[in-house]
């Protein structure tokens, strides 16, 4: 019993410091990224191709996936508006709802599974094929040629992405309430302009989206280049990266709206 406890404690220790390496390695990766992203700017042609593949190659996905949360919002919000002779206040509701959380959060879950998962297995197989060491043997910095490119790309992606389904979901609230309830065009516009404040729940919105993708992408390069070089360690490392990243976003989705919208009505 005793050899027992004795070997619990060890692997619960092996664990913790296992853990700490890989959070002072991951925090050494990004701090690299950050010094070799100059040299990444200096070729921007390699930015927008990864904007392409985080962004563009997204855009289904996040557009359809949006329209449908719309429709969802507006016929939910207009059964519980109903009971309250509040209906003229859809657009609020959904709007507000949209661009303060859903729409960063749900973008966000989006593109970790898509963009997120792609950019992991990308980097894992380059390191698993020897790209990557082909890479330093003939004097090319793989965390500027490889890396920081791709970080960039999804970095700059996750805003505007989680902007278009915020617009999409409205456009599919206004589909479901005007076009198929009924109703009134006017109100549905008017009090959701009048409602949404440019501050308060467009910029932190954009902030949110933007935390996000540095996450989620950091998470996604940091997974895929400390991936062993096997195919079960690519796999692997493509889990974590979605599991992962979920769990982050949630964490910092309540951290960050509990310090932009407190004392907000």
């Amino acid at each position: 019993m005793f050899n027992g406890l004795i070997s619990a404690l060890q692997g619960v220790g092996r664990h913790v410091v296992n853990g700490i390496w890989r959070l002072g390695y991951a925090s050494r990766f990004f701090a690299m990224i950050l010094l070799s992203s100059g040299m990444s700017f200096r070729r921007i042609h390699l930015i927008i191709k990864e904007v392409y593949f985080s962004g563009v190659l997204s855009l289904i996905i996040i557009l359809v996936s949006g329209l449908f949360v719309g429709m969802v919002l507006g016929l939910q919000g207009y059964e519980t508006l109903q009971k309250y002779g509040s209906e003229s206040a859809l657009g609020t509701l959904v709007a507000l709802s949209l661009v303060r959380e859903l729409g960063p959060v749900l973008a966000a879950l989006l593109f970790a599974s898509r963009a997120g998962s792609a950019i992991t297995a990308e980097i894992g197989l380059m390191k698993a094929t020897e790209q990557i060491v082909a890479m330093e043997m003939m004097a090319v910095d793989p965390i500027a040629r490889v890396v920081a490119p791709r970080f960039w790309g999804g970095v700059i992606s996750m805003p505007l992405l989680a902007a278009m389904f915020s617009a999409m979901g409205i456009f599919g609230g206004y589909l479901v309430g005007v076009v198929m309830i009924g109703v009134d065009v006017g109100s549905f516009w008017s009090q959701m302009q009048a409602a949404v404040d440019f501050r308060t729940d467009i910029v932190n919105g954009v902030i949110k989206s933007f935390v996000f993708g540095l996450a989620v992408t950091s998470i996604a390069l940091f997974e895929g280049y400390d991936a062993p070089p096997t195919a079960e360690g690519v796999s692997h490392a493509t889990t974590r990266t979605v599991v992962t990243s979920s769990l982050a976003i949630l964490a910092l989705d309540f951290i960050l709206t509990a310090f932009m919208f407190r004392g907000v009505s």
